[in-house]
């Protein structure tokens, strides 16, 4: 099997593994229990609580733990609504958003919120001035991903920060794509809120942390015995959160090596399809995306029926396939692209596992696919 769809999910790193395995059977202990086992369950949830900072530049005191990405964002939109409900009902979004985000929007526009929903254009990229035309004076949250899982193309978090600072809006980014893929120091970006999503960074599935800046006061989303910062109560899963601590450990040791490699060997795979046939569109901005991230269209075909048919090759299409109907996404949508080049969308995602050899088949099996030609 050739695995191209880290932007879906990552495998576990070996580190991480070895990391949480302790907490598995030994240190067992509830970490709010005042004997020497809580005490080590609570020093381990603040050492990891202390990796996921440092991966952000920002403070441990800043990092609530939550059970992954769709989480941290359900929490960002509606704490903040059931906070600022009395300043004001609007929220800013785009159309490119996670499903996490859209749906909550659609559902708060349901208990009365007002949601506007931005465009983008043909590479998948937000305008800021469509920001500031947005903002009105009771808007009280600007939420917009930092890179789109489909396309892998980066918003100008700076720019819109600057923006929201000026109106006094606060400011989240889903960034559940963007870490570990490229930087992301909250310091920089200018956000108030960041979502991160464990099992996209080699971290297990059903783990995530959300980064809430310090003096931001939100509602709590969970209620209970005031775990995390009293945001979200519950006894906190040590196990899990280790992995996230690790992983994110990690991200800092590889992420000088991997941006570089992962360009070129996107950029390899790239080439390579794009000589055997010249057809084939770029969906995305050309250089202003994630450097793991290839999502291309083959005109003329289906995405989901090229990867049917090759069974070794794991990767994601641009369009859902529900009931035996093809519906373009709506992030490819969103930008403009056509039902017949959306639907022959394929997103190839690397990670750090990839090799040259790996791309260099997958381009081979894509390659055979679309022209018809065994090579």
């Amino acid at each position: 099997m050739i695995y191209l769809d880290y932007n879906a999910t990552t495998p576990v790193a070996k580190e991480v593994a070895e990391a949480m395995m302790p907490f598995l059977v030994e240190d067992f202990g509830n970490p709010s229990s005042a004997h020497p086992m809580g005490g080590r369950a609570r020093e381990a949830l603040e050492k990891a609580r202390g990796q996921v900072s440092r991966m952000l530049g920002c403070e441990s005191t800043e990092v609530v733990f939550t059970s992954g990405g769709t989480e941290s964002n359900n929490m960002v939109l509606k704490s903040v609504a059931w906070s600022l409900r009395n300043k004001g009902r609007h929220i800013i979004t785009t159309k490119i958003e996670h499903p996490s985000i859209i749906n909550t929007a659609l559902f708060l526009m349901e208990d009365g919120y007002d949601v506007t929903f931005l465009p983008v254009d043909k590479y998948g990229s937000l305008d800021p001035d469509e920001i500031r035309k947005a903002v009105r004076r009771d808007t009280i949250l600007i939420t917009v991903m930092h890179a789109n899982n489909e396309t892998g193309t980066i918003q100008p978090l700076a720019e819109i920060s600057s923006i929201a600072r000026e109106h006094g809006v606060l400011f989240h980014t889903d960034a559940a794509q963007s870490v570990g893929k490229t930087e992301t120091k909250v310091g920089d970006l200018g956000v108030d809120f960041l979502t991160i999503a464990g099992h996209k960074i080699y971290a297990p599935k059903g783990v995530g942390a959300l980064y809430i800046r310090n003096g931001v006061k939100i509602e709590p989303f969970i209620h209970g015995g005031g775990q995390e910062m009293g945001l979200r109560s519950g006894t906190e899963n040590v196990i899990l959160n280790v992995g996230l601590g690790k992983a994110c450990e990690l991200v800092l040791d590889n992420l000088s090596d991997d941006i570089p490699r992962l360009r070129g060997l996107r950029d390899r795979l790239h080439n390579q399809i794009l000589s055997a046939i010249p057809e084939v569109v770029l969906n995305g901005h050309p250089e202003n995306r994630l450097p793991n991230t290839l999502n291309l269209s083959f005109p003329g075909m289906i995405g989901e029926e090229i990867l049917s048919e090759i069974p070794e090759l794991c990767a994601s299409t641009g369009a859902a396939c529900h009931d035996r109907s093809l519906k373009l996404s709506h992030v490819l949508g969103a930008m403009g692209v056509t039902e017949e080049v959306g639907i022959g969308a394929i997103r190839l995602s690397l990670g750090r596992p990839t090799t040259e050899a790996q791309v260099d088949e997958a381009a081979g099996l894509l390659i055979a696919k679309g022209t018809g030609k065994d090579l």
